[in-house]
């Protein structure tokens, strides 16, 4: 099977109190260029994923001590948001519900081959890629947003006749707020205006 084209630095933990058959996974993901690490229990596997920002999370069903469902809530409950594919020997419907409901991505029923889990953790990285794509595009949108907002904070004025480019269309600063804000300006004269036309007047 021709190996897919993995990002640099990518980790999947796998969770598989079955020596031989983690072994075979961890193989075929380094196969795919993955590097990946590999628990027996649980409570390993928890403290690994606070540990380690894993992209993919392989967990076993059937394990000593906390069982894979009690783990993926675990999990979940700690924040961690790796896709997680859940192994089980059982393929019941129940089964595959509590999975999900615990917080599971997607389910893999023993015995499976390993060019089907690869294929499936293949999936978990796209979603993944996916959501890191998404989240750019947010980053972006937010920015740019930001950005347009600066630019509307700032209203072109001109330095002659003090009157406001707004919607294209030049304004007096009377007109502006009152189409803006609904504020009707009255006019007046301050008292160093005053003193400066009273000086060039002069006395009367």
């Amino acid at each position: 099977m021709r190996a897919c084209q993995a990002p640099e630095g990518v980790r999947v933990l796998v969770v598989e109190d079955e020596v031989k058959l983690a072994g075979l996974i961890r193989r075929g993901l380094r196969e795919e260029g993955l590097l990946a690490d590999v628990a027996v229990k649980g409570e390993d596997a928890l403290w690994m994923a606070q540990a380690t920002a894993y992209d993919v999370i392989v967990l076993d069903v059937m394990l000593p001590g906390i069982d894979g469902f009690a783990t993926c809530r675990r999990l979940r409950e700690d924040d961690v948001r790796s896709p997680i594919l859940m192994l089980t020997a059982r393929d019941a419907v129940d089964d595959r519900i509590d999975g999900l409901d615990a917080g599971a991505d997607d389910y893999l029923v023993k015995p499976v081959s390993p060019v089907e889990a690869r294929a499936r953790i293949r999936s978990g990285l796209r979603a993944v890629d996916a959501q890191r794509q998404l989240a750019e595009r947010l980053a972006q949108l937010e920015a740019a947003m930001k950005r347009v907002s600066s630019l509307e904070s700032l209203l072109p004025l001109c330095m002659y006749c003090r009157r406001i480019n707004s919607a294209e269309t030049w304004q007096s600063v009377e007109d502006y707020l009152w189409d803006q804000v609904d504020v009707k300006v009255s006019h007046g004269c301050c008292p160093d205006c005053l003193d400066k036309l009273t000086r060039q007047l002069g006395p009367g």
